[in-house]
């Protein structure tokens, strides 16, 4: 990807953040959801808020238009930046209304850095601070992603080993992800299947295999999601950008998946 590069995060950070990464847009790119919230500064000098994403959506920027981000894995934003992650479902939103006026300050930091990883630097270290100042994520919403990133589970049986009602898990998992756990089930089961296709000891497995391994009935779920959610077959996008999203991260554990 020359448009696009992906930067590993700090251990530490590793829990909370996929990746950071830099821009220079080419043009039109399409990205697929993944569950994920970013923080996103623009050439125009603007700070804003990306996501969760519930279909692909294409990038709108002028061809040349640069840069700069950091992807919190999902369910870790809301409790951060403070707005439940419903009212940012499929929007982009100033950082500044989600913070506040100081928010701008780190807009200009962020533009005066001048080089891709000195921009890369100011956020991820703003992103470092926001952690530490907040009080981590909800217990229910690691589980549940931790859960739903290695198998299939239902609502009612999420909520049963939860001890919640099924309202109470659809509330608690709109406010974590923005939508209900069913829609984060399919999300995740087809980041699992890139997770997978992209494993070296699955090298030789056809897409019907890798469908079944991933946890779709048949290949014909697989590419009825797969045209819901990233608009395109199966075939297209193992040969998309998108496997190769999140650079050495990912959201869900590939090998823990297909050993489950």
């Amino acid at each position: 990807m020359s448009w696009y590069r992906p930067v590993a995060v700090a251990p530490e950070l590793r829990d909370a953040l996929v990746c950071g990464w830099t821009a220079r847009v080419e043009g039109a790119e399409l990205l697929v959801p993944d569950g994920c919230i970013d923080v996103m500064w623009l050439a125009d000098g603007r700070v804003i808020v990306c996501g969760p994403e519930t279909a692909a959506w294409p990038v709108l920027t002028p061809k040349g238009t640069e840069a700069a981000g950091v992807r919190f894995r999902p369910g870790v934003a809301p409790g951060v930046l403070g707005v439940p992650a419903y009212l940012l479902v499929d929007s982009r939103v100033g950082l500044d209304d989600v913070l506040g006026p100081g928010a701008r300050t780190l807009a200009r930091e962020v533009t005066d850095a001048g080089t891709p990883g000195g921009r890369l630097a100011v956020l991820t270290s703003a992103a470092r601070g926001w952690l530490e100042d907040a009080d981590g994520p909800d217990p229910l919403t690691s589980w549940t992603v931790r859960v739903l990133s290695r198998r299939n589970r239902s609502v009612a049986e999420l909520a049963d080993a939860a001890g919640l009602t099924d309202r109470q898990l659809q509330r608690r998992s709109r406010a974590a992800f923005g939508y209900p756990p069913s829609m984060l089930r399919v999300i995740l089961r087809l980041q699992r299947f890139m997770a997978l296709a992209r494993s070296p000891g699955n090298a030789a497995l056809g897409l019907a295999e890798l469908a079944v391994l991933a946890g779709y009935s048949d290949q014909a779920h697989l590419s009825h999601d797969c045209r819901r959610i990233a608009s395109c077959t199966p075939s297209e996008l193992l040969l998309s950008q998108a496997p190769d999203w999140h650079g050495p991260g990912s959201v869900v554990d590939g090998e823990a998946a297909r050993a489950a």
